[in-house]
């Protein structure tokens, strides 16, 4: 593995010094984190173990790197020692997928820079899976549409698909209905990630969630669809259905929320099950001088990030 983090370090100074880059031999994506700006809990589905979200979407600048080239076999390797490398690694899991289910014979060579925390709420896994399936389409020459792509997006995990679109969207049902509305901008934002994790599993438990019946649903998802559309991170109220057993379990993210608020941030919401909590400033002062005033924070790590438009995420994927 030695020998593929030197070729990679090689291919990025070329590519930085503006080299003309190998078709299909080695190439470079960032993969993107995501925050939610609404995620509201409907309920238990009436016809399996899921529950019903409403969500709304959206990419920041804050990402991790995949590097790929072409290979006998898949072969994974990644900078963060925390992070599996074997089938339970969901790009792994990405690429074993697409070869099985399109019967592939060529393998890949993938490398990921680990910046995204993980966990954390912030995406990071389906971020890399996603952009593995972006990858592997373009490395093997399957070209597959769109609706294919998110098909095997599904079968990985509820939050895939929507990197496979990025901005601002909205997502229904397990959260793996995409639909893309206008983007959302904010250019002073942090994200400040505590050194906790957070069980997803065990956050939906916590919630005590209601069965939801069709027509409870067909009742609650258009005045949601509604609040999404006028959503204004400045002056709407945020809200995630997590952050009351979140906070109740895990004081300390709830104090991180609080310390952003205090220090002049205009809003602040955890994003999925955390640990990650967000926060918008008005301006890129106030911002900083949170972010310095967080330094005491050691076991925090902490994030200036802006929002990423479906434009922005589609070029920088070469969508």
């Amino acid at each position: 593995m030695k020998t593929f983090r030197v070729v990679s370090f090689f291919f990025v100074v070329r590519f930085l010094l503006g080299y003309p880059r190998p078709v299909m031999e080695m190439f470079t994506l960032p993969s993107f984190a995501k925050i939610n700006w609404t995620l509201r809990v409907l309920g238990k589905r009436e016809n399996d173990d899921f529950h019903e979200l409403f969500t709304v979407f959206q990419t920041v600048s804050l990402h991790d790197t995949l590097h790929f080239e072409p290979a006998d076999s898949i072969k994974f390797d990644c900078d963060d020692t925390s992070i599996p490398e074997d089938e339970s690694n969901l790009v792994v899991k990405a690429a074993y997928l697409l070869k099985d289910r399109y019967r592939i014979d060529q393998g890949a060579r993938v490398f990921l820079e680990k910046r995204i925390p993980s966990p954390g709420g912030l995406g990071g896994g389906s971020s890399n899976a996603a952009v593995a399936l972006i990858a592997l389409d373009r490395l093997w020459g399957l070209d597959l549409p769109q609706y294919e792509l998110h098909s095997v997006a599904e079968e990985l995990g509820s939050d895939v698909p929507f990197f496979l679109y990025g901005g601002t969207a909205m997502g229904t049902g397990r959260g793996t209905l995409i639909e893309p509305i206008d983007d959302i901008s904010a250019d002073h934002m942090l994200i400040v990630t505590p050194a906790i994790a957070v069980s997803t599993r065990e956050a939906f438990a916590d919630l005590n969630a209601a069965t939801l019946t069709t027509d409870v649903r067909n009742h609650i998802l258009p005045v949601c669809r509604t609040e999404a559309q006028t959503l204004d991170p400045l002056r709407t109220a945020l809200k995630n259905d997590f952050e009351r057993t979140v906070f109740a379990a895990h004081p300390e993210i709830a104090w991180a929320k609080t310390s952003l608020l205090e220090l002049g941030a205009v809003n602040a919401a955890l994003s999925g099950s955390g640990a990650s909590v967000f926060a918008v400033f008005d301006n890129t002062e106030t911002r900083q001088t949170a972010l310095k005033a967080l330094d005491d924070r050691s076991t925090w790590r902490k994030f200036a990030v802006a929002t990423v438009s479906r434009n922005d995420y589609r070029e920088a994927l070469g969508l």
